[in-house]
Parts: structure tokens; sequence; C-alpha cells
């Protein structure tokens, strides 16, 4: 079956890796295809002998030259040769990407071409890829996974999930680090009872049995877990409906330690026999 993933995202955010992985799960995967050969390209992938079938092409600066109707017109062959894709974009926050650019002391693309400071360079192409990033199946947000995690992510999320049902993915994060920018749900947990500020409870997280024992007593944790999994069981059909593939579900309290993980753990057991694929990850305690 023929199957093409584009991947995008901002100059340092792990699209290598992306690529590199999906080769690893079969995937012929090309880095920065130029865009005068996209139809040719498109046209022997829509052919039943054409040679390539599980494909994966990375889209992004150097491609578009800051023209991003050149994005919009690709999708537009491959919609004429009648090729489903889906679209991975990598995203990572400024000051991330601004340190990964000082340890490996490269330059980021629109630096070395229109001679503007990296932060500049960064928000500047951060708008011009914004037209893929709302287009996007799935969202990634690296700014703070490392090289394995990430591969990790990618095989959970991607690379293995030919043939089930929509990906679902839960995260618990802190909101003092940040709301993850690959989200398409937040949730704040900020309303509960902090098991931070109970002195005995402080050295444990979420998944330890002091402060599950604790939180699973409130009857306002309840209240909470009862809203949220009605209000997913009511509208992720929605979305299903409309071909979404991929969707991420955050939950947040203050430093992403007790409330949050504890949330998230009962809503990846509260969908287990959902039909989704059911991927839990905790962001503060990787």
């Amino acid at each position: 079956m023929k199957k093409l993933i584009i991947v995008s995202g901002l100059s340092g955010s792990g699209k290598s890796v992306a690529l590199g992985t999906l080769e690893d799960c079969g995937y012929y995967c090309i880095d920065n295809l130029p865009v005068n050969l996209i139809e040719p390209f498109a046209r022997d992938l829509s052919t039943p002998s054409g040679e390539f079938g599980k494909t994966a092409i990375s889209i992004d600066c150097r491609n578009l030259s800051g023209d991003v109707n050149l994005f919009c017109r690709t999708l537009e062959i491959l919609k004429q040769f009648q090729i489903p894709y889906h679209i991975l974009f990598l995203n990572a926050d400024t000051d991330s990407l601004l340190r990964r650019y000082s340890e490996t002391r490269r330059r980021h693309p629109l630096s070395q071409t229109t001679g503007l400071p990296p932060a500049e360079a960064i928000e500047r192409e951060r708008q011009l890829l914004a037209a893929i990033a709302n287009q996007a199946d799935l969202v990634i947000d690296t700014s703070r996974l490392n090289i394995h995690q990430l591969r990790e992510l990618i095989r959970e999320r991607v690379g293995e999930t030919e043939g089930q049902a929509m990906s679902l993915c839960f995260t618990s994060f802190g909101f003092k680090h940040g709301v993850p920018l690959d989200a398409d749900f937040v949730f704040d947990a900020r309303c509960l009872p902090n098991p931070h500020w109970e002195p005995h409870l402080r050295p444990y997280t979420g998944r330890d049995r002091q402060v599950i024992d604790y939180l699973r007593q409130l009857p306002q944790t309840q209240a909470f877990l009862d809203t949220v999994v009605l209000f997913l069981e009511t509208w992720l059909p929605e979305f299903q409906k409309q071909n979404r593939n991929y969707m991420t579900v955050a939950i947040g309290c203050t430093g992403g330690q007790h409330r949050s993980v504890y949330l998230v753990d009962q809503l990846g057991r509260a969908f287990a026999a959902s039909p989704y694929s059911v991927l839990v990850r905790h962001r503060e305690l990787q």
C-alpha cells in the first residue's frame, strides 16, 4: 500500500532524526526534495508499479525559498494524483533551538541567506512554516526531548501504527516549564489540591502509591477525571470522522510531578480498552 508522510518543521527541531527513524521503520526517505521534482515523484508514487511505496519526504524553508504557496501547490499536486498523505511537523521553543545551534556551532539556514541573527531567523522561519504547522496531522514538540526519546516517540506514534485506529497520546506537564507546543487539548489541573504542599508527599510523584492514595480520595479529583473522560468520549469520534489520525491531550499542573501525572495515568487506563491506540507520556519525569 502506498503511504506518504511529509516531514516538516523548524531547523534544528529534529527532522533528520525523524527521517532516520522512519527509514528504520521501512520508509524510503528523501531529504530536501526540490520542489520541481515533486510532480514527477508524485506521478511515480501514484502508479501501482511505481518505484516508491512507503515514503517520507522533508519540506522546509530550504525547499520553499520563502514562498509558502509552494507548499500549497505541492499538496494540490498530491491531491491531483490521489495520493494519501500525512503531515508530521516538528516544533520546538526558541530557547531550545538557540541552545542546539550553540552546541553544534552551526548556523541557521536563514541566517546564511539573509544575515539575520539566530533568534530573528528562528522567528522568521516559524512565520514561514506556520501554514504547514496549521495543516499538520501530527505536531511533535521536541523542546524537552533528546534524540533517543524523539526516535521512540516517532516509532510509537507514526512508524508502528499502520492499520490501527487514531493515535491518542496523553501527556502530563508542568505549567512552570511551558505548555506543550504539540497539544490538541490542554486541561488545567491546578484547581485540585496540590500534594507538593504536603511535606510527606513532596518527594514522591503521581506514580507513587502515597500520592495516588491522597489524590484518589479527593472527590474533586474524580469529578475532574469524569469531566475529561466524558468530553473525550463525546468528541474524539467526531474528530476521527474528519480523518484525524493523531490527537494529543495534555494535562498540566504547576510542576508536572503529582496531579497531572496521576490524572494522565488514570486517563490512559480509562481509554485502554477503547478503539484508539493509546500512549502515555510524562514530560517532566523523562
